[in-house]
């Protein structure tokens, strides 16, 4: 690409970054996808210019960016401006707790709530060493990799009915280096897996599924609306995938094993839809009603 004739000429990244946060501000777009706002979208964009990670570019914004970099990272906002497209989509990358992924519009973009849990090791007492674990729902591998990352001990399987999103899985996993860790499936939920007997069942699933209600569908921003329905619609109480997952998920874990689900901001159709199962519900940084976890023996 030319430089743009009117872009800037040798400026800071800190100042590319302003000035890119400013174009991103006036143009009334919705964040959520791996950035929280049009300052952090701009820390994006102007990062990847200079082929650093969002956090690394923290530690250079004196560095100056030449007339090719800035026309770039203009042209990438202009075109963030335009599509209303998720960021990510734009870039084919994404972040998620300092992990590069590939992204693409075949999965929904990184960014569940289960990856803090993850990172922070609040899952680990049900993360036996050689243990088993299980993303269902995967999607874009992004949480299968980095429950194999944490626990490069445990043996991790992942499934998804999409073939399109398993096939960005496939290439996350390569990309990291853990095609021999994890084992991917493909299927509609349980039906996906082997059939489970004493010594393949899991200790750990997580499962990030489906689990917008219909009215809320109806009124995500466009940003949603560019991602695939079927990784978002969850029925008309958001809990058509859930009842199951539920229903299935005690023949498929350990005698003292858990499953973690995040359904979002559904809770009280959650709450409404199942209010005989006890629920332990974890703290993450949206709030401590945004993911649950339940024990194998509570679903007896």
């Amino acid at each position: 690409m030319d430089p743009d004739p009117q872009a800037p000429q040798n400026i800071t990244l800190e100042q590319c970054i302003e000035q890119l946060a400013l174009k991103l501000e006036m143009a009334d777009l919705h964040y959520g996808h791996g950035a929280i706002d049009a300052q952090s979208e701009a820390l994006w964009i102007a990062s990847k210019q200079l082929n650093l990670s969002p956090t690394d570019a923290l530690d250079h914004l004196d560095q100056i960016m030449n007339a090719e970099q800035i026309s770039g990272a203009l042209a990438i906002t202009q075109s963030r401006i335009d599509t209303r497209k998720p960021l990510a989509y734009i870039l084919g990358e994404a972040w998620l707790m300092g992990i590069p992924f590939y992204s693409s519009e075949q999965s929904i973009v990184p960014r569940s709530q289960i990856a803090e849990l993850i990172v922070d090791g609040s899952l680990e007492p049900w993360l036996p060493a050689d243990g088993n674990a299980l993303d269902l729902c995967t999607g874009n591998g992004s949480l299968a990799i980095l429950l194999a990352m944490s626990c490069p001990d445990i043996h991790v399987s992942a499934c998804d009915i999409s073939l399109p999103a398993l096939a960005v899985a496939a290439r996350n996993l390569d990309r990291h280096g853990l095609s021999s860790q994890i084992e991917l499936y493909t299927g509609d939920l349980w039906e996906a897996l082997p059939e489970p007997y004493d010594d393949n069942r899991f200790d750990l699933i997580i499962c990030n599924p489906p689990y917008v209600n219909t009215n809320s569908m109806s009124t995500l921003p466009a940003e949603y609306h560019a991602e695939p329905a079927l990784a978002l619609a969850g029925g008309d109480d958001g809990m058509d995938l859930i009842r199951k997952i539920i229903a299935g998920a005690h023949d498929y874990l350990s005698e003292r094993g858990a499953i973690l689900i995040e359904i979002g901001n559904e809770y009280e159709y959650f709450k409404k839809a199942f209010p005989q199962i006890p629920v332990i519900w974890m703290e993450v940084s949206a709030g401590d009603e945004q993911v649950l976890l339940i024990q194998a023996e509570d679903l007896r």
